[in-house]
């Protein structure tokens, strides 16, 4: 692909992945979701008229704002006052992305360093546009000879999202109660079969964030990334069956992939990061440098 044409593709996805940034988007329309005085969330106007029937749990829009209830004093409180509400919808069938219920709790706040006021179900993060947190591990080697390759995953044809694309190595959500390095650990573990001992050695390196939305809701994301280098004669297992292949490929390959639609999209953002912070792509050679790296920390204020 020329790179010209190239560079357009990747531009592409970072638009696609920031689309709430847009002129465009539906923004202007959503109502901040507020808990006391934090703004934790946009919920977008077809889920405000929906949450206007349970008035004890949502008061009612007020200066472009859906807070909770202030009877809701606890965290223990607004998390079952709002699953409660979030059971009933799933029930009525009438919010798709309620179907891939995944008994998930993603803690809820402002920012990531605040306490949590709440949990709340992964399949429901969207209606609310509250911020959703994740690890994404590059695992790569290094030859004799100094030549990089990468180990890449395909998603099962089974998952729930994105299914059969190209994945990191492990990767997974944040749930309540669990850090960081913990839940990269165990997504190892768990999908590629990368024991602890090597899991732990993984580097954190930085964070990638956007913010895009779609007809079911605002996924405002921000992943955790970490670098790991593999031993040459490591190869990963597959382990939970949510991965049905891994593929170690040269860098000049996996520069290639990240332009056609072969990638779920979140994670080719991850790879784009390792091509930039490790030098396989360069300011003086790609003239959409600049948008590139912006592209990838947009964090939703």
């Amino acid at each position: 692909m020329a790179n010209s044409a190239w560079s357009e593709s990747v531009l592409r996805l970072l638009r696609r992945m920031n689309n709430f940034y847009l002129p465009v988007s539906n923004r202007e329309n959503c109502l901040r979701f507020k808990i006391g005085e934090a703004q934790v969330g946009w919920i977008p106007p077809h889920v405000a008229s929906l949450l206007g029937r349970y008035p004890e749990v949502f008061s009612p829009p007020h200066d472009g704002a859906v807070s909770l209830s202030h009877s809701l004093d606890s965290y223990e409180k607004r998390s079952d006052a709002v699953d409660a509400v979030l059971q009933t919808l799933r029930q009525e069938g009438s919010l798709p992305c309620l179907k891939g219920w995944r008994d998930e709790k993603y803690s809820v706040m402002s920012k990531f360093s605040d306490p949590p006021l709440m949990w709340m179900e992964r399949a429901a993060t969207c209606l609310f546009g509250v911020k959703r947190y994740g690890v994404h591990l590059n695992g790569y080697t290094v030859s004799s000879s100094g030549e990089v390759s990468m180990w890449l995953a395909r998603r099962s044809p089974t998952k729930q999202t994105y299914p059969g694309l190209l994945d990191n190595v492990a990767a997974g959500g944040l749930a309540a109660g669990l850090s960081i390095k913990q839940t990269l650990v165990k997504e190892c573990q768990e999908e590629a079969c990368i024991p602890a001992a090597i899991a732990e050695k993984a580097c954190p390196v930085t964070t990638v964030s956007y913010t895009y939305e779609d007809k079911e809701g605002v996924y405002a994301e921000t992943q955790f990334v970490f670098d790991l280098e593999l031993p040459l004669d490591f190869k990963p297992i597959i382990g939970d069956k949510e991965v049905q292949d891994f593929y170690l490929l040269s860098i000049d390959k996996v520069k290639d992939l990240l332009a056609t639609e072969d990638f779920k999209p979140n994670c080719a953002m991850v790879v784009l990061d390792f091509l930039i912070r490790h030098s396989f792509i360069e300011p003086d050679t790609e003239p959409c440098y600049q948008e590139f790296v912006a592209g990838l920390h947009q964090t939703l204020e």
